[in-house]
Protein backbone atom coordinates (compact mmCIF):
# COMPACT_ATOMS: atom_id res chain seq x y z
CA UNK A 1 0.00 0.00 0.00
CA UNK A 2 0.99 3.48 0.10
CA UNK A 3 2.71 5.16 2.66
CA UNK A 4 2.90 3.50 6.42
CA UNK A 5 0.65 5.32 8.87
CA UNK A 6 -1.75 3.52 11.33
CA UNK A 7 -5.15 2.34 10.23
CA UNK A 8 -7.99 3.26 12.06
CA UNK A 9 -11.28 1.04 12.45
CA UNK A 10 -13.69 0.23 10.11
CA UNK A 11 -15.34 2.13 8.37
CA UNK A 12 -12.67 4.59 7.75
CA UNK A 13 -11.16 4.65 4.04
CA UNK A 14 -7.95 3.85 5.22
CA UNK A 15 -9.40 0.66 7.04
CA UNK A 16 -10.91 -0.46 3.51
CA UNK A 17 -7.30 -0.39 1.92
CA UNK A 18 -5.90 -1.91 4.76
CA UNK A 19 -8.30 -4.90 4.03
CA UNK A 20 -8.29 -5.23 0.70
CA UNK A 21 -4.17 -6.23 1.29
CA UNK A 22 -5.06 -8.48 3.98
CA UNK A 23 -7.14 -10.23 1.81
CA UNK A 24 -5.03 -10.86 -0.94
CA UNK A 25 -2.61 -11.87 1.65
CA UNK A 26 -4.35 -14.34 3.06
CA UNK A 27 -2.10 -17.38 3.19
CA UNK A 28 -4.72 -19.83 4.57
CA UNK A 29 -8.53 -20.84 5.36
CA UNK A 30 -7.52 -19.08 9.26
CA UNK A 31 -6.48 -16.31 7.99
CA UNK A 32 -9.28 -16.14 5.30
CA UNK A 33 -11.65 -16.82 7.98
CA UNK A 34 -10.19 -14.25 10.96
CA UNK A 35 -9.79 -11.38 8.12
CA UNK A 36 -11.99 -8.10 9.44
CA UNK A 37 -12.27 -9.48 12.99
CA UNK A 38 -13.77 -13.05 11.52
CA UNK A 39 -16.17 -11.16 9.18
CA UNK A 40 -16.61 -14.22 7.33
CA UNK A 41 -17.34 -16.22 10.10
CA UNK A 42 -20.52 -13.59 11.05
CA UNK A 43 -21.17 -14.37 7.41
CA UNK A 44 -21.62 -17.56 7.62
CA UNK A 45 -23.96 -17.50 10.24
CA UNK A 46 -25.87 -14.54 8.20
CA UNK A 47 -26.41 -16.92 5.00
CA UNK A 48 -27.99 -19.77 7.36
CA UNK A 49 -30.07 -16.57 9.48
CA UNK A 50 -31.12 -15.05 6.04
CA UNK A 51 -31.42 -18.05 3.82
CA UNK A 52 -29.22 -16.44 1.07
CA UNK A 53 -25.70 -15.45 0.33
CA UNK A 54 -24.61 -12.25 2.05
CA UNK A 55 -22.49 -10.04 0.36
CA UNK A 56 -19.65 -8.46 1.83
CA UNK A 57 -20.12 -5.71 -0.85
CA UNK A 58 -22.92 -4.02 -2.90
CA UNK A 59 -22.14 -1.97 -6.12
CA UNK A 60 -25.02 0.56 -7.03
CA UNK A 61 -25.65 2.74 -10.05
CA UNK A 62 -26.76 5.32 -9.01
CA UNK A 63 -27.23 7.30 -12.24
CA UNK A 64 -26.41 6.04 -15.78
CA UNK A 65 -26.25 9.70 -16.59
CA UNK A 66 -22.11 10.69 -17.19
CA UNK A 67 -20.16 13.50 -18.23
CA UNK A 68 -17.65 11.69 -20.41
CA UNK A 69 -18.64 9.63 -23.10
CA UNK A 70 -15.33 6.42 -23.38
CA UNK A 71 -15.09 3.95 -25.92
CA UNK A 72 -16.41 0.69 -24.91
CA UNK A 73 -18.56 1.99 -22.07
CA UNK A 74 -21.88 0.61 -21.64
CA UNK A 75 -22.77 3.16 -19.65
CA UNK A 76 -23.41 4.93 -23.38
CA UNK A 77 -26.19 2.22 -23.77
CA UNK A 78 -28.25 3.01 -21.16
CA UNK A 79 -30.98 5.37 -20.89
CA UNK A 80 -29.01 8.50 -19.09
CA UNK A 81 -32.46 9.26 -17.29
CA UNK A 82 -32.32 5.81 -15.19
CA UNK A 83 -31.86 6.91 -11.56
CA UNK A 84 -32.33 5.14 -8.16
CA UNK A 85 -34.26 7.28 -6.01
CA UNK A 86 -32.73 8.99 -2.91
CA UNK A 87 -35.42 6.62 -0.84
CA UNK A 88 -34.48 3.51 -2.98
CA UNK A 89 -30.81 3.93 -2.56
CA UNK A 90 -31.08 4.67 1.66
CA UNK A 91 -33.63 0.94 1.53
CA UNK A 92 -31.33 -0.66 0.08
CA UNK A 93 -28.25 0.58 1.90
CA UNK A 94 -29.99 -0.39 5.21
CA UNK A 95 -31.08 -3.68 3.72
CA UNK A 96 -27.96 -4.47 3.11
CA UNK A 97 -26.63 -3.44 6.36
CA UNK A 98 -28.95 -5.47 8.12
CA UNK A 99 -27.56 -8.90 6.20
CA UNK A 100 -24.29 -8.13 7.12
CA UNK A 101 -22.52 -5.90 3.90
CA UNK A 102 -19.79 -3.67 4.88
CA UNK A 103 -18.95 -2.11 2.02
CA UNK A 104 -21.32 0.32 -0.72
CA UNK A 105 -19.61 1.06 -3.64
CA UNK A 106 -21.30 3.48 -6.55
CA UNK A 107 -20.24 2.80 -10.15
CA UNK A 108 -22.12 4.33 -13.12
CA UNK A 109 -22.62 6.21 -15.06
CA UNK A 110 -20.65 8.97 -13.61
CA UNK A 111 -21.90 8.09 -9.37
CA UNK A 112 -20.40 11.94 -8.38
CA UNK A 113 -23.71 13.02 -10.59
CA UNK A 114 -24.96 12.36 -7.65
CA UNK A 115 -22.77 13.65 -4.82
CA UNK A 116 -24.66 15.28 -3.00
CA UNK A 117 -26.85 12.04 -2.21
CA UNK A 118 -23.68 10.28 -2.22
CA UNK A 119 -22.50 12.58 1.14
CA UNK A 120 -26.18 12.16 2.66
CA UNK A 121 -26.13 8.61 2.45
CA UNK A 122 -22.59 8.40 3.96
CA UNK A 123 -23.28 10.75 7.02
CA UNK A 124 -26.34 8.86 7.51
CA UNK A 125 -24.91 5.59 7.67
CA UNK A 126 -22.01 5.72 9.45
CA UNK A 127 -21.30 2.39 10.22
CA UNK A 128 -20.53 1.55 6.68
CA UNK A 129 -17.54 2.16 4.27
CA UNK A 130 -18.95 4.10 0.94
CA UNK A 131 -16.85 4.52 -2.42
CA UNK A 132 -17.91 5.81 -5.95
CA UNK A 133 -15.80 4.91 -9.00
CA UNK A 134 -15.55 8.18 -10.64
CA UNK A 135 -13.56 9.60 -13.64
CA UNK A 136 -12.76 12.15 -11.29
CA UNK A 137 -13.96 15.30 -12.98
CA UNK A 138 -16.26 16.29 -10.46
CA UNK A 139 -14.00 15.88 -7.44
CA UNK A 140 -13.35 19.56 -5.84
CA UNK A 141 -12.10 20.71 -2.70
CA UNK A 142 -15.55 20.86 -1.31
CA UNK A 143 -16.63 17.51 -2.01
CA UNK A 144 -12.95 16.36 -0.68
CA UNK A 145 -13.43 18.59 2.29
CA UNK A 146 -16.42 16.67 3.09
CA UNK A 147 -14.83 13.28 2.68
CA UNK A 148 -12.14 14.33 5.01
CA UNK A 149 -15.19 15.04 7.55
CA UNK A 150 -16.81 12.23 7.29
CA UNK A 151 -14.01 9.43 6.83
CA UNK A 152 -16.36 6.75 5.95
CA UNK A 153 -16.39 7.85 1.92
CA UNK A 154 -13.30 7.64 -0.48
CA UNK A 155 -13.35 7.29 -4.26
CA UNK A 156 -11.38 4.66 -7.22
CA UNK A 157 -10.39 7.15 -9.51
CA UNK A 158 -10.84 5.40 -13.18
CA UNK A 159 -7.24 5.68 -15.15
CA UNK A 160 -6.09 3.74 -18.14
CA UNK A 161 -2.11 5.03 -18.34
CA UNK A 162 0.03 8.29 -19.14
CA UNK A 163 -2.11 11.27 -21.08
CA UNK A 164 -1.69 9.68 -24.56
CA UNK A 165 -3.58 6.25 -23.90
CA UNK A 166 -5.86 7.50 -21.03
CA UNK A 167 -7.47 10.23 -22.99
CA UNK A 168 -7.74 7.90 -26.18
CA UNK A 169 -10.85 5.98 -24.30
CA UNK A 170 -12.27 8.72 -21.98
CA UNK A 171 -11.69 11.87 -23.56
CA UNK A 172 -8.83 14.70 -24.13
CA UNK A 173 -8.46 16.59 -20.65
CA UNK A 174 -9.52 13.78 -18.25
CA UNK A 175 -6.09 12.73 -17.71
CA UNK A 176 -4.85 16.15 -16.64
CA UNK A 177 -8.32 16.16 -14.24
CA UNK A 178 -8.09 12.66 -12.77
CA UNK A 179 -4.68 13.89 -11.47
CA UNK A 180 -5.77 16.85 -10.02
CA UNK A 181 -8.64 15.14 -8.08
CA UNK A 182 -5.54 12.71 -6.85
CA UNK A 183 -3.49 15.75 -6.17
CA UNK A 184 -6.34 17.18 -4.22
CA UNK A 185 -7.58 13.67 -2.12
CA UNK A 186 -3.77 13.46 -1.14
CA UNK A 187 -3.68 17.15 0.55
CA UNK A 188 -6.48 16.57 2.49
CA UNK A 189 -4.97 12.78 3.29
CA UNK A 190 -7.49 11.05 1.78
CA UNK A 191 -6.94 7.03 0.90
CA UNK A 192 -8.18 6.59 -2.16
CA UNK A 193 -7.60 3.87 -5.23
CA UNK A 194 -7.37 3.89 -8.77
CA UNK A 195 -9.15 1.93 -11.26
CA UNK A 196 -7.65 0.77 -14.29
CA UNK A 197 -9.23 -1.09 -17.55
CA UNK A 198 -6.56 -2.80 -19.80
CA UNK A 199 -7.20 -3.38 -23.32
CA UNK A 200 -4.81 -3.81 -26.27
CA UNK A 201 -4.09 -0.66 -26.59
CA UNK A 202 -2.78 0.10 -23.10
CA UNK A 203 -2.64 -2.89 -21.47
CA UNK A 204 1.64 -2.73 -21.66
CA UNK A 205 1.60 0.88 -20.57
CA UNK A 206 -0.69 0.75 -17.17
CA UNK A 207 1.17 -2.40 -15.77
CA UNK A 208 4.21 -0.99 -16.35
CA UNK A 209 6.44 -0.01 -13.47
CA UNK A 210 6.64 3.29 -14.41
CA UNK A 211 2.91 3.96 -14.57
CA UNK A 212 2.19 2.02 -11.56
CA UNK A 213 4.71 3.81 -9.26
CA UNK A 214 2.92 7.13 -10.72
CA UNK A 215 -0.05 6.80 -9.31
CA UNK A 216 1.52 5.48 -6.22
CA UNK A 217 3.30 8.80 -6.07
CA UNK A 218 0.06 10.65 -6.66
CA UNK A 219 -1.29 9.45 -3.41
CA UNK A 220 -3.12 6.13 -4.13
CA UNK A 221 -3.30 3.44 -1.71
CA UNK A 222 -4.45 0.63 -3.83
CA UNK A 223 -6.19 -0.05 -7.15
CA UNK A 224 -8.74 -1.97 -8.99
CA UNK A 225 -7.75 -3.84 -12.50
CA UNK A 226 -10.29 -4.71 -15.16
CA UNK A 227 -9.78 -6.66 -18.68
CA UNK A 228 -11.91 -4.50 -20.87
CA UNK A 229 -14.66 -6.72 -21.67
CA UNK A 230 -17.32 -6.60 -24.31
CA UNK A 231 -20.76 -6.14 -22.98
CA UNK A 232 -23.88 -5.36 -25.32
CA UNK A 233 -24.05 -5.74 -28.90
CA UNK A 234 -21.42 -2.97 -29.83
CA UNK A 235 -19.03 -4.97 -27.71
CA UNK A 236 -15.47 -4.15 -29.35
CA UNK A 237 -13.69 -7.60 -29.28
CA UNK A 238 -10.36 -5.79 -30.67
CA UNK A 239 -9.87 -4.36 -27.54
CA UNK A 240 -9.86 -7.76 -25.65
CA UNK A 241 -6.78 -8.90 -25.07
CA UNK A 242 -5.48 -12.51 -26.17
CA UNK A 243 -4.67 -15.35 -24.16
CA UNK A 244 -0.66 -14.62 -24.24
CA UNK A 245 -1.69 -10.91 -23.60
CA UNK A 246 -3.80 -11.40 -20.78
CA UNK A 247 -1.05 -13.88 -19.20
CA UNK A 248 1.32 -11.12 -19.44
CA UNK A 249 -0.53 -9.02 -17.56
CA UNK A 250 -1.40 -11.99 -14.95
CA UNK A 251 2.49 -12.28 -14.39
CA UNK A 252 3.41 -8.30 -14.31
CA UNK A 253 0.35 -7.33 -12.02
CA UNK A 254 1.30 -10.18 -9.72
CA UNK A 255 5.30 -9.24 -9.78
CA UNK A 256 4.47 -5.66 -9.16
CA UNK A 257 2.36 -6.74 -5.84
CA UNK A 258 5.11 -9.17 -4.57
CA UNK A 259 8.16 -6.42 -5.00
CA UNK A 260 6.14 -3.78 -3.70
CA UNK A 261 3.95 -4.65 -1.24
CA UNK A 262 1.49 -3.01 -2.86
CA UNK A 263 -2.25 -4.12 -3.43
CA UNK A 264 -3.74 -4.45 -6.83
CA UNK A 265 -6.87 -6.15 -7.19
CA UNK A 266 -7.43 -7.76 -10.42
CA UNK A 267 -10.81 -9.01 -10.68
CA UNK A 268 -9.64 -10.72 -14.08
CA UNK A 269 -7.16 -13.16 -13.18
CA UNK A 270 -7.15 -13.15 -9.00
CA UNK A 271 -9.75 -15.85 -8.84
CA UNK A 272 -6.76 -18.40 -7.06
CA UNK A 273 -6.90 -15.21 -4.30
CA UNK A 274 -10.36 -16.07 -2.95
CA UNK A 275 -12.52 -19.61 -4.25
CA UNK A 276 -13.18 -18.50 -8.34
CA UNK A 277 -15.91 -16.44 -9.22
CA UNK A 278 -17.39 -14.12 -6.13
CA UNK A 279 -20.75 -12.65 -7.99
CA UNK A 280 -24.08 -13.30 -6.98
CA UNK A 281 -23.44 -12.61 -2.87
CA UNK A 282 -20.48 -14.66 -2.25
CA UNK A 283 -18.61 -11.66 -2.10
CA UNK A 284 -20.64 -8.80 -3.96
CA UNK A 285 -23.07 -7.98 -6.68
CA UNK A 286 -24.05 -5.53 -8.25
CA UNK A 287 -27.85 -3.13 -8.69
CA UNK A 288 -27.99 -0.95 -11.75
CA UNK A 289 -29.99 2.31 -11.77
CA UNK A 290 -33.11 0.81 -13.06
CA UNK A 291 -32.73 -1.72 -10.32
CA UNK A 292 -31.73 -4.60 -12.00
CA UNK A 293 -30.21 -6.96 -9.15
CA UNK A 294 -27.52 -8.57 -11.34
CA UNK A 295 -24.53 -10.81 -10.45
CA UNK A 296 -21.97 -8.66 -11.10
CA UNK A 297 -21.20 -5.29 -13.13
CA UNK A 298 -20.01 -7.44 -16.04
CA UNK A 299 -23.30 -9.98 -15.82
CA UNK A 300 -26.07 -7.86 -17.41
CA UNK A 301 -28.78 -10.80 -16.92
CA UNK A 302 -31.25 -10.05 -14.13
CA UNK A 303 -34.65 -11.81 -13.49
CA UNK A 304 -35.02 -9.57 -10.18
CA UNK A 305 -35.89 -5.71 -10.00
CA UNK A 306 -35.14 -3.68 -6.04
CA UNK A 307 -37.56 -1.26 -6.81
CA UNK A 308 -40.07 -4.46 -6.52
CA UNK A 309 -38.49 -6.39 -3.94
CA UNK A 310 -36.22 -6.41 -0.97
CA UNK A 311 -32.60 -7.44 -1.02
CA UNK A 312 -33.04 -10.57 0.14
CA UNK A 313 -35.54 -11.60 -1.69
CA UNK A 314 -33.24 -10.87 -5.14
CA UNK A 315 -31.00 -12.82 -3.63
CA UNK A 316 -32.93 -15.64 -3.40
CA UNK A 317 -34.05 -14.92 -6.68
CA UNK A 318 -34.16 -18.27 -9.36
CA UNK A 319 -31.25 -16.64 -11.32
CA UNK A 320 -29.20 -16.07 -8.38
CA UNK A 321 -29.29 -19.62 -6.77
CA UNK A 322 -28.92 -21.66 -9.37
CA UNK A 323 -25.88 -19.26 -10.62
CA UNK A 324 -25.06 -19.97 -6.80
CA UNK A 325 -25.19 -23.66 -7.32
CA UNK A 326 -22.93 -23.51 -10.87
CA UNK A 327 -20.06 -21.81 -8.77
CA UNK A 328 -17.12 -21.94 -8.94
CA UNK A 329 -17.20 -22.37 -12.54
CA UNK A 330 -13.85 -24.45 -13.02
CA UNK A 331 -11.56 -26.42 -11.22
CA UNK A 332 -8.67 -23.55 -12.01
CA UNK A 333 -8.89 -20.46 -10.35
CA UNK A 334 -7.54 -18.47 -13.43
CA UNK A 335 -10.51 -19.30 -15.28
CA UNK A 336 -13.03 -18.41 -12.68
CA UNK A 337 -15.31 -16.09 -14.66
CA UNK A 338 -18.93 -17.98 -16.85
CA UNK A 339 -19.03 -14.47 -18.81
CA UNK A 340 -15.23 -14.66 -20.50
CA UNK A 341 -13.81 -17.78 -19.24
CA UNK A 342 -16.68 -20.69 -19.22
CA UNK A 343 -19.10 -18.96 -21.65
CA UNK A 344 -21.34 -21.72 -21.76
CA UNK A 345 -22.13 -21.96 -17.81
CA UNK A 346 -23.92 -18.46 -18.14
CA UNK A 347 -25.56 -19.50 -21.34
CA UNK A 348 -26.98 -22.99 -19.21
CA UNK A 349 -28.24 -20.91 -15.90
CA UNK A 350 -29.94 -17.90 -18.14
CA UNK A 351 -31.67 -20.32 -20.10
CA UNK A 352 -32.64 -22.90 -17.31
CA UNK A 353 -33.94 -19.81 -15.51
CA UNK A 354 -35.34 -16.92 -17.44
CA UNK A 355 -33.46 -14.35 -16.25
CA UNK A 356 -33.10 -11.48 -19.07
CA UNK A 357 -30.68 -9.33 -20.03
CA UNK A 358 -30.62 -5.76 -18.68
CA UNK A 359 -28.85 -4.02 -21.06
CA UNK A 360 -31.72 -1.95 -22.53
CA UNK A 361 -31.03 -0.09 -25.10
CA UNK A 362 -29.45 -3.19 -27.05
CA UNK A 363 -30.37 -6.24 -25.27
CA UNK A 364 -27.98 -9.25 -26.10
CA UNK A 365 -28.67 -12.78 -26.17
CA UNK A 366 -27.09 -14.68 -23.45
CA UNK A 367 -26.50 -17.10 -26.59
CA UNK A 368 -24.87 -14.19 -28.94
CA UNK A 369 -22.85 -13.12 -26.17
CA UNK A 370 -21.21 -16.71 -25.68
CA UNK A 371 -20.86 -17.44 -29.36
CA UNK A 372 -18.61 -13.88 -29.59
CA UNK A 373 -16.31 -14.35 -26.75
CA UNK A 374 -15.83 -18.81 -27.22
CA UNK A 375 -12.86 -18.11 -29.07
CA UNK A 376 -11.59 -16.20 -26.22
CA UNK A 377 -12.23 -18.34 -23.40
CA UNK A 378 -10.81 -21.42 -25.81
CA UNK A 379 -7.95 -19.56 -26.31
CA UNK A 380 -7.19 -18.66 -22.43
CA UNK A 381 -7.88 -22.33 -21.01
CA UNK A 382 -4.73 -23.98 -22.31
CA UNK A 383 -2.32 -21.05 -21.24
CA UNK A 384 -4.41 -20.79 -18.03
CA UNK A 385 -3.99 -24.38 -17.04
CA UNK A 386 -0.35 -24.08 -18.12
CA UNK A 387 -0.18 -21.50 -15.18
CA UNK A 388 -2.44 -23.49 -12.92
CA UNK A 389 0.10 -26.47 -13.40
CA UNK A 390 3.35 -24.27 -12.29
CA UNK A 391 1.53 -23.31 -9.12
CA UNK A 392 3.20 -23.95 -5.52
CA UNK A 393 1.19 -26.94 -4.22
CA UNK A 394 0.50 -24.54 -1.08
CA UNK A 395 -0.98 -22.47 -3.28
CA UNK A 396 -3.43 -25.32 -5.07
CA UNK A 397 -3.94 -26.49 -1.49
CA UNK A 398 -5.23 -23.29 -0.21
CA UNK A 399 -7.32 -22.48 -2.76
CA UNK A 400 -8.95 -26.13 -2.81
CA UNK A 401 -10.06 -25.54 1.27
CA UNK A 402 -11.70 -22.21 0.41
CA UNK A 403 -13.53 -23.80 -2.75
CA UNK A 404 -14.82 -26.06 0.48
CA UNK A 405 -15.87 -23.19 2.54
CA UNK A 406 -18.01 -21.64 -0.34
CA UNK A 407 -19.85 -25.06 -0.58
CA UNK A 408 -20.03 -25.07 3.19
CA UNK A 409 -21.83 -21.40 2.32
CA UNK A 410 -23.98 -22.55 -0.26
CA UNK A 411 -25.13 -25.40 2.36
CA UNK A 412 -25.90 -23.13 4.86
CA UNK A 413 -27.79 -20.43 2.41
CA UNK A 414 -29.68 -23.25 1.07
CA UNK A 415 -28.40 -23.36 -2.18
CA UNK A 416 -27.37 -26.96 -2.84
Amino acid sequence: MGEKKAIPDFPHHRNYAYRKRQLLNAQNLLSFLTLSKFRALQESYNCYKFRCAVPREVLIDPTNACNLQCQGCWAGDYDNTNNLSFNVLDRVISEAKELGAMDILFTGGEPLMRKKDIVKLASRHRDLFFAAFTNGTLIDKELVQQMAELQNLSVFISIEGFKKDNDFRRGQGSFAQAVRAMQLLKEHDISFGFSLCYHTQNYDQVISEDFLNYLREQGAWYGWAFGYRPIGKDGNLELCLNADQRAYVYRKLDDFRNKHDFTIVDMFNDGHKVYGCVAVGNGYLHINARGDVEPCAFCHYSDANINEVSLKEALRSHFFRAFRKAQPFSPNPLRPCPMMDNPQEIVDIVEKTGAESTHNACPESVRDYAAKVKDLAEDWEEIAQREYDNFPKREKRRHRTLVKYLNFKKMLSRDC
